[in-house]
């Protein structure tokens, strides 16, 4: 008797344990739901426009239902620029890494982030838009914003670093002037390309970039080392 009584035991524990893992993945899948709809809205309204309220029209879900997932609308903010940072460093960080040391990492950072801001014409860039909203509002969101834009700065300021020690780039570099070079092609090709609607706007973007190459670049494939200015 003790023993079948510890074997029914046995086997609610194991039914309990399997039923938490269940909702527990059920409840990821959900948010993880909810912060792509959430990252939809973000980016064509703004992180101002995202409301829990519109968020729970999105997704057909009651307010109280997305509520439970993230608890405030800073919340749910801060959530969202989370997620656009995954899924950049995906998309353009990562794969970039694959890329050997030096020159052709750099190079793949670039020409990625180039595709990255050429995806989100329609839509538009967090990091951005973001920046305009939040410039001059301090707070949590706007911390979290600039934390994420300064990880990626300092990745990019990094692979410049690693190109001059690989002996791609100049002793001399100032990374730091050649990331704010690199930063300004992508605010320029971003407001010709969105706001303007101007053709050629990508094609310039690195046309600029292999500009701005030659010019902390010691020697490239195929040509004669280039003279500083």
């Amino acid at each position: 008797m003790g023993r079948r009584v510890h074997t029914v035991n046995s086997e609610t524990d194991t039914l309990d344990r399997a039923s938490r893992r269940t909702a527990l993945q059920k409840g990821q899948q959900t948010r993880a739901a909810i912060l792509d709809a959430a990252l939809g809205l973000a980016s064509q309204m703004g992180l101002e426009g995202l409301s829990i309220g519109a968020l729970a029209e999105v997704t057909q879900m009651s307010k109280s239902g997305v509520f439970a997932h993230f608890g405030s609308r800073e919340e749910l903010q801060i959530s969202v620029i989370r997620e656009y940072h995954a899924r950049f460093e995906e998309e353009v960080f990562y794969p970039a890494m694959r890329e050997a040391r030096g020159l052709p990492r750099l190079r793949s950072l670039f020409e990625r982030w180039v595709k990255r801001v050429s995806v989100e014409l329609d839509s538009g860039c967090i990091y951005i838009s973001g920046a305009v909203e939040f410039d001059d509002r301090p707070g949590p969101v706007r911390d979290a914003l600039a934390s994420m834009v300064q990880a990626w700065h300092r990745a990019l300021a990094r692979s410049i670093q690693l190109a001059v020690e690989e002996g791609h780039l100049a002793p001399d570099t100032d990374a730091t002037q050649m990331l704010f070079e690199m930063h300004g092609l992508i605010l320029a090709l971003h407001h010709d390309a969105r706001f303007l609607r101007l053709p050629g706007a990508l094609a310039r973007a690195q046309r600029a970039f292999e500009h701005l190459l030659s010019h902390y670049v010691t020697s490239m494939p195929g040509r004669a080392p280039a003279r500083r200015r």
